[in-house]
């Protein structure tokens, strides 16, 4: 904030260019002077809440780009190798990485193949 004797409209794009975020011509009302350092307050918090919510999106990227990416597969029981190099279920792996939930059931080809197996028994 700038606090000068200098009133010129001049004056204050100058010192508003040079990166002053706001301007104040002395003499100053304190109260005035109050509520710009409230405003600059305010803006100070909504940068803070602005770079957290960059930060947790660029987190949230980096998981979808993860998902997105190449996943190292078994072919036969179809775990995925994650990064500490454990295998675990594909539906672990993604809920882990992301916000999926999932429901399991049975697929009615699965249902028969279940059903002539029991039938075989």
């Amino acid at each position: 904030m700038l606090l000068t004797s200098r009133d010129s409209r001049a004056d204050l794009v100058a010192g508003l260019d040079a990166g002053a975020d706001d301007y104040l011509i002395k003499p100053f009302d304190p109260e005035e002077l109050r509520a710009r350092v409230h405003v600059g307050l305010r803006v100070l918090s909504l940068q803070d809440r602005l770079s957290e919510q960059v930060a947790e999106l660029q987190a949230a990227l980096a998981k979808v780009r993860q998902l997105a990416g190449l996943l190292p597969i078994c072919s036969y029981c179809k775990r995925i190798r994650n990064d500490n190099n454990y295998w675990e279920q594909v539906d672990s792996y993604i809920a882990h990485h992301s916000d999926t939930l999932f429901s399991h059931g049975i697929c009615p080809a699965c249902f028969d193949a279940v059903n002539a197996e029991f039938e075989h028994q």
